[in-house]
């Protein structure tokens, strides 16, 4: 029975191809929708959590000055070593002083930010070298004018050619290009360009560059299982005590905690994705209630069917199975297309924003059921008025 209602639908389907497909419609733009907003939205929250990890591993990073404040002193070397030695279950800690400038190579030029680190610096930003070498304990004692320099910086002053080896001018300055770092690309949000960086000795810096002690920025790396909340208290209470700031005070400084930053840009994502995946769920049912509407014209225009097949014996659950599958198969036709439409897009749309397609077989299953649901609810209304049809007035209508 439920073969011949399935082929007679087929059959009614065919017929009306063009009205079919307007049908049908609504479900497609619905099913495609959901699929393709939660598809990249996932892809979001993933790239999210990649810039985040990029940063480095259960990173601190401390800087000078705060919400209101103006004039904040910098921080010491004497901080970071005090930092160094009391403060527990740190994996590196890393002192940044940073200026921008102009960067120049033969004739061309490029403004970036020169930046004073130490070789702790490369493993609490967990940056990976791809060329070169790292500043060895000379250069850092005597201030040598040595460089590493970011992706960026290379591509646009270089190229494409080897980088290593060369001669490079900060303003006046000149500096040798001692190593490449791998390429990280923009920080969190689409900001700063992690790779547009010109890497020097902190004491280089200091003394050729800033002419001064001052140190803006601290990264601090917490060991792997190690709390970063319990440390950055620790960090916070012995800056305090350094900076001499009494009760009353507020901080000179603040400390961003990565993780924290990492859980609630990820769990934004997750509820725009959401909020967004129920906003495209609207739409299906209005391309339930186009089907709803479609079946009960078919209904008015098969009257004189109904009441053939009612007189000649059909039962009247074989006429609702017969309407009702009808509607199923309009409904499951759209979500299939949908989810065809959804994927191409999906690839197509997380391709052009730079994020990974991450696919999620529970919502194209649950996407899939849902238009298939989608059919039975509104597609029972017209299938009972069809099946309550008396069969003498369905004869005698025009």
């Amino acid at each position: 029975m439920i073969w011949n209602a399935l082929l007679l639908a087929l059959r009614e389907i065919r017929r009306n191809i063009l009205r079919s497909f307007l049908t049908i419609l609504g479900i497609v733009i619905g099913i495609a929708a959901v699929i393709i907003m939660v598809t990249v939205g996932n892809g979001v929250t993933v790239k999210v959590s990649e810039q985040i990890s990029s940063l480095g591993s259960n990173l601190l990073v401390v800087r000078s000055g705060g919400r209101g404040i103006t004039g904040a002193k910098a921080f010491a070397i004497e901080d970071v070593k005090a930092l160094s030695q009391e403060i527990r279950h740190l994996q590196a800690i890393a002192p940044l002083a940073s200026k921008n400038t102009t960067v120049i190579y033969g004739n061309r030029n490029w403004s970036s930010t020169v930046s004073g680190v130490t070789n702790t610096y490369f493993t609490a930003g967990n940056w990976t070298l791809e060329q070169g070498r790292l500043f060895s304990d000379s250069d850092l004692r005597n201030g040598t004018m040595n460089c590493v320099i970011g992706h960026t910086v290379w591509k646009e002053l270089y190229e494409g050619q080897s980088s290593v080896g060369s001669k490079i001018r900060l303003q006046k300055l000149s500096c040798n290009v001692i190593g490449l770092l791998a390429a990280k690309g923009q920080s969190v949000g689409g900001g700063r360009d992690q790779d547009d960086a010109v890497l020097i000795p902190l004491r280089a810096m200091q003394r050729r560059i800033a002419g001064n002690q001052d140190i803006g920025t601290i990264l601090i790396s917490v060991e792997d299982g190690r709390s970063t909340e319990k440390v950055q208290k620790q960090i916070e209470w012995l800056l305090r005590e350094r900076r001499h700031l009494s009760a009353n005070e507020e901080n000179d400084f603040f400390i961003i905690d990565t993780k924290q930053i990492a859980e609630m840009l990820t769990g934004t994502t997750q509820i725009l994705t959401s909020l967004l995946g129920a906003v495209a769920g609207v739409s299906l049912l209005v391309g339930g209630i186009g089907i709803m509407n479609i079946m009960l014209v078919s209904v008015t225009e098969r009257t004189r069917e109904i009441g053939t097949r009612l007189a000649i014996g059909a039962l009247e659950s074989e006429v609702l199975l017969q309407f009702l599958v009808e509607a199923v198969v309009l409904s499951t036709l759209g979500g299939l297309v949908g989810i065809v439409l959804a994927l191409i897009s999906s690839v197509l749309i997380a391709d052009s924003m730079e994020v990974p397609f991450i696919l999620d077989v529970n919502i194209i299953v649950i996407a899939s059921l849902f238009s298939a649901g989608v059919g039975i609810v509104f597609g029972y209304f017209p299938a009972r008025s069809a099946a309550r049809l008396n069969p003498i007035e369905a004869l005698r209508h025009e």
